[in-house]
């Protein structure tokens, strides 16, 4: 699948050639590279070697999005960890939303996954599977922006394509199903209000992983796009901490 669209202005990836340690980071469903580019510069910045794709299909145009499979999130995620591959020895994944679904999907495939950071990660949301889909409209409101700091807009979609919830479902129904193979460290934020993924996805992760090391983070201030909002410093502070305990 061609875009059609060109790349908006801030979505574009990000790359950072650092230390031997690399840090792969997934924005999420219908967003763009936008939300996670403070985090993926505070790694930079820290002397990690961070891989921040763009999701095929995002940060163009959600006609872009309704072309794509979660297969082909999948391999752009893939993509990322191979560019990492070939310079670090030690590879750490986070991710929000469904980029927290690829994080928990890389970690399945990629058991040298030295540990995981979801952020407000989908593997259950009970809204999206329903009605059949002669009954929903080509194209549904956004569900971006969910954010509680005033003045603060995701660069993400305004509006949702019907054919790319089934894909996220198909996806989180995959994810969900393989969580017991998850054996590294994990730390999982979960934001106390979130108004797309119920924050109750965190406890279903932390119960499904057979990780020995695994810890829920509570963000008290923030909505879903926690990597924007309130929390971002504590994120940041936290992960690092993490990364610099576990390599």
């Amino acid at each position: 699948m061609e875009e059609k669209y060109p790349v908006l202005q801030n979505a574009e990836p990000f790359y950072f050639e650092g230390n031997e340690i690399g840090i792969l980071v997934s924005h999420g469903f219908t967003g763009s590279t936008q939300s996670m580019r403070p985090l993926g510069e505070a790694y930079a910045k820290a002397g990690y070697s961070v891989c921040v794709p763009r999701l095929k299909g995002h940060g163009t145009h959600y006609e872009d999005m309704e072309q794509t499979t979660y297969q082909d999130w999948i391999d752009s995620i893939e993509d990322g960890y191979e560019w990492l591959k070939k310079r670090c020895g030690t590879i750490f994944v986070t991710g929000l939303s469904m980029g927290g679904t690829l994080t928990l999907y890389t970690a399945q495939n990629h058991p040298e996954v030295k540990g995981i950071i979801p952020i407000n990660a989908a593997v259950d949301i009970p809204a999206t599977s329903g009605a059949p889909s002669t009954e929903i409209p080509r194209f549904l409101d956004a569900i971006g922006s969910d954010i509680k700091k005033p003045g603060i807009i995701e660069l993400a979609y305004e509006k949702t394509p019907a054919k790319s919830i089934g894909e996220i479902n198909h996806l989180m129904e995959k994810v969900k199903g393989n969580l017991s193979s998850i054996t590294c460290p994990a730390l999982i934020f979960v934001s106390d209000e979130d108004h797309v993924v119920p924050p109750g996805n965190a406890q279903i992760i932390y119960d499904g992983i057979s990780s020995e090391l695994k810890k829920i983070v509570p963000l008290k201030n923030s909505y879903h796009v926690a990597t924007l909002d309130h929390d971002q410093e504590l994120i940041i502070e936290s992960t690092l901490a993490f990364i610099k305990h576990h390599s």
